[in-house]
């Protein structure tokens, strides 16, 4: 009973990512200004991120949790070089 239960949730958590990242990519595509494109970027990376650690515990292969963790740290170092390219107008001084 509760494998099903677990594997109802998964697929539950993954269809929820699927539409989250739906709603991101909107964001980033229409959103009418940068910073709303900068943080439709970040969700849409972190909710990618998630739907692969999902995927991971589904499948229970540690190369979807080593991807994620190479997607977060990428995604963060995109979000702060982003935020820093708009309040200053250049990335590196």
């Amino acid at each position: 009973m509760s494998t099903l239960v677990l594997a109802l949730a998964i697929t539950a958590a993954q269809i929820i990512l699927g539409l989250a990242m739906v709603c991101a990519a909107w964001r980033v595509m229409f959103g009418p200004r940068a910073q709303d494109r900068v943080l439709g970027l970040d969700a849409l990376y972190l909710a990618g991120m998630l739907l692969l650690l999902t995927y991971g515990i589904q499948t229970g292969r540690t190369l979807f949790f080593e991807a994620a963790l190479a997607i977060a740290l990428l995604g963060f170092a995109g979000t702060v070089a982003l935020a820093k390219f708009l309040m200053r107008g250049e990335v590196i001084e």
